[in-house]
């Protein structure tokens, strides 16, 4: 379908779209509705879109953002092919558009922060593309740049209001943007607000979750999360996240054989029509195999919950688009005895190193360090461990994921230097932990015992 700019239809925010088709419009913004709001169904949502117009530039640009989004290496083949059909339709496109398939692009060869700079440049002239700033939020996310996706929201919120479509999204990304500046006043109304206009917000639930987190709310969040969890049926593996954090809270009550029922039923659940269909999201493995590690760091037995996961891990051997998942998928391998295939995952780590791109430079400085630490940690040479991951600790932010998540990390560190006897680095993992939360360390079960047998020393 050849589109001009007399012919163009408008989505719902009323930016310009390339296709004359209104079906075709109707299905980009049911589409878009989906993506926010984390729907199981998108796929199909977008199926629907490109065989409502198969030659709209933007919807093709859609399937490579989704391809890209699942951090998967197997998946980048589908996003340059998208970005390539993309580009071939995209002489009709508007500037905007045509500024997406190159933000496409250069996500697909490697090049983030590029990616990041085009859609950011398209948000200074279109702060409603929800799909522009989306996706920012996300990369940023998953770079570790809080300030900058707290920079990005509070540059666009003054152009929306509550009569768009897609304000909850803004809101709930503002608050989780807030939350992990540590901003925690300006976060939790904002989340609050999202889900008083949209209770099905995962978003935003998870925003405000996560304060409750840092904050050591952990009746509060139990029942804000059990209290929502009726409005999450029908979406995607986020409520799977979800379901972790309050486990989160149940662990730090003692409540173990009720962290385990949530395991199994909830957010690992291998007979889950979600989990089925995607076993090894990189969200879903970060779930599962921090929750294992926090759960025998305390002497909880987890049975044979390892193993799938290490089936998984020497599965996708050499795959290192998510850096933060690399050393969970190291957690599992370890915590099964499966030396070698550990030792091939830090071998795999070590060829992407070398690569050009921004996250190859992540891989290299952070996630490397930690694995070959892993390994070290493994064999019992804690003192080894303790020197490996030391530099790394500094900047290991940039792996993505939230504090929250990090945590598992930093217990690593502080169970290596325990184990080896190095208190003045258990004091050092120590200082940074109390810098990032707003209650003392001695609080949270994971550090309870470092933070007596530091003083003691």
């Amino acid at each position: 379908m050849t589109t001009n700019s007399n012919t163009r239809c408008r989505d719902a925010r009323g930016l310009a779209i390339s296709t004359a088709s209104a079906a075709a419009a109707a299905a980009f913004d049911h589409l878009i509705v989906g993506y926010l709001t984390q729907r199981a169904d998108t796929p199909d949502r977008l199926a629907a879109l490109l065989e409502a117009d198969p030659d709209f530039a933007l919807a093709h640009c859609m399937r490579g953002y989704f391809a890209m989004m699942a951090y998967k290496q197997a998946t980048v083949p589908a996003a340059l092919d998208a970005a390539r059909t993309a580009q071939s339709l995209a002489a009709g496109a508007t500037p905007r558009e045509r500024s997406h398939v190159a933000a496409l692009t250069a996500w697909a060869e490697g090049d983030l922060d590029r990616t990041i700079a085009l859609w950011e440049s398209i948000l200074r002239e279109h702060p409603l593309d929800v799909v522009a700033f989306r996706l920012a939020h996300f990369a940023n996310f998953w770079l570790g740049r809080p300030q900058d996706m707290v920079s990005s929201v509070e540059r666009v919120l003054p152009a929306w209001s509550g009569e768009l479509p897609g304000y909850t999204a803004i809101l709930a990304c503002h608050s989780f943007a807030h939350e992990e500046a540590g901003n925690y006043l300006a976060a939790e109304p904002s989340g609050r607000r999202a889900i008083e206009l949209d209770p099905g917000d995962l978003w935003a639930a998870h925003a405000v979750a996560h304060v409750m987190e840092m904050q050591g709310r952990r009746s509060e969040g139990i029942a804000w999360l059990t209290e929502l969890a009726p409005n999450w049926e029908g979406s995607h593996n986020m409520q799977h996240h979800l379901w972790w954090h309050l486990a989160l809270f149940e662990l730090e009550y003692g409540n173990h054989e009720r962290v385990l029922e949530l395991y199994d039923t909830r957010f690992r659940n291998l007979a889950a029509p979600l989990t089925v269909a995607s076993p090894d999201v990189y969200i879903d493995v970060q779930n599962a195999a921090s929750m294992l590690f926090r759960l025998q760091r305390l002497g909880v037995d987890v049975g044979r919950r390892w193993d799938e996961l290490a089936d998984k891990a020497e599965a996708r051997i050499g795959d290192c688009a998510s850096a933060f998942t690399l050393p969970h998928w190291m957690m599992a391998l370890t915590a099964t005895g499966r030396t070698a295939a550990a030792q091939r995952t830090v071998e795999g780590m070590r060829a992407y190193a070398r690569e050009p791109g921004t996250v190859a430079r992540i891989v290299r400085d952070y996630a490397l360090p930690i694995a070959e630490a892993q390994l070290a940690y493994a064999a019992g040479r804690y003192t080894e461990a303790v020197a490996l991951m030391r530099p790394a600790l500094g900047g290991m932010y940039r792996l993505g994921g939230s504090h929250a998540q990090q945590d598992v990390l930093e217990q690593f560190f502080v169970d290596a230097a325990l184990k080896a006897g190095r208190h003045g680095d258990v004091r050092l993992v120590l200082e940074r932990v109390a810098g990032l939360r707003a209650i003392a360390p001695e609080r949270f079960v994971g550090w309870r015992d470092a933070v007596a047998r530091a003083a003691a020393a």
